[in-house]
């Protein structure tokens, strides 16, 4: 099948209480390990590319490997995304450019403004077969150029999303319940710590999501920075050189508890990434006399592929849906 647009795969999976995991795209490999997870444990997947992506590796060469990957797995629904757009002309070029879903990220604007950007890229969206995710409150942390110091965060006011949803007709809305951005999601001063002396983060708020459900029954949520950063992998990346102290996620049960209820899309990058560069430095360490790129981004590609292949499993409950 064609890329497709999220509506039919958020629809199923509000549903069936799953989750269709949204992996950062941004380059080949990344590209190929996301897809071939998804293609072995037959799910739907977005693959998302933010601002920053396009900049690095630039819009036609990430579009045509996502064609690539499409091409290769024709039986899973596969959507190309817009993650965090900042602007109408970043939405309207990506739409233009072949992406069927955009997000458009005002959500560090007043609420008017954010309404009347929102409104504008949705009027564009619709005209083109396009779909749209916005966003209110906002997530602390680092993603890209996405950048909230800890302590300027602001949980979404449940009061808001009806009016919000109504006023802009966006398709999917994600908010904000404690999820964080990037592989230090919080500061040692807001967690506790176990027996072993490993940090625990502050729980999410469901109360939040529980009320914004009440307010939009049947409507499709989405989570942010939701990577639960693996400690194996932070292990595995200070073993070899690495400087990743107190580096701390989202612990997957409580994401896999967001998706039984009516979280529809889950966004998943820097758990990515560290598997990346886990696997690039262990193999670069084992193998000093190695310098063909082929030779340490395959067992890369291979981390990737089975990152992606346990999200689907254990934490969205995708698998077995396209």
């Amino acid at each position: 099948m064609p890329l497709v647009t999220t509506t039919e795969m958020f629809k199923k999976a509000y549903d069936g209480g799953y989750a269709v995991g949204a992996f950062n795209v941004n380059n080949m490999e990344i590209v190929q390990g996301i897809t071939e997870a998804a293609g072995e444990l037959k799910s739907p997947v977005v693959l998302q590319v933010s601002k920053g992506a396009r900049a690095y590796a630039n819009h036609k060469y990430l579009v045509h490997m996502v064609q690539a990957a499409v091409e290769n797995y024709p039986d899973i629904p596969i959507a190309l995304h817009l993650d965090h757009g900042d602007s109408f002309e970043l939405c309207k070029s990506c739409i233009d450019g072949g992406f069927t879903s955009v997000m458009i990220d005002a959500s560090s604007k007043p609420f008017e403004e954010n309404v009347a950007l929102t409104k504008q890229v949705v009027e564009y969206a619709h005209a083109h077969g396009a779909v749209v995710e916005a966003e209110l409150g906002t997530l602390a942390g680092v993603e890209d150029e996405v950048v909230v110091e800890a302590g300027k965060e602001s949980y979404t006011h449940p009061e808001e999303v009806e009016e919000f949803v109504s006023r802009t007709g966006c398709d999917s809305l994600a908010i904000a319940i404690g999820t964080s951005h990037g592989a230090y999601k919080f500061t040692p001063e807001q967690c506790t710590r176990n027996e072993e002396g490993i940090l625990v983060p502050p729980p999410l708020r469901f109360d939040v999501l529980e009320e914004c459900i009440k307010r939009l029954p049947g409507f499709p949520i989405v989570l942010h920075g939701s990577s639960s950063v693996p400690q194996d992998m932070v292990k595995i990346v200070n073993t070899y050189g690495g400087q990743m102290p107190d580096a701390i996620g989202i612990p997957e049960e409580e994401l896999r508890h967001a998706a039984q209820l009516a979280v529809c899309k889950i966004n998943i990058d820097s758990d990515i990434r560290l598997a990346m560069t886990a696997m690039i430095r262990k193999h670069m360490a084992e193998h000093p006399d190695h310098f063909d790129p082929r030779q340490y981004l395959k067992p890369a590609r291979q981390a990737v592929k089975e990152m992606v292949a346990h999200k689907i499993v254990n934490v969205l409950g995708s698998d077995g849906k396209a």
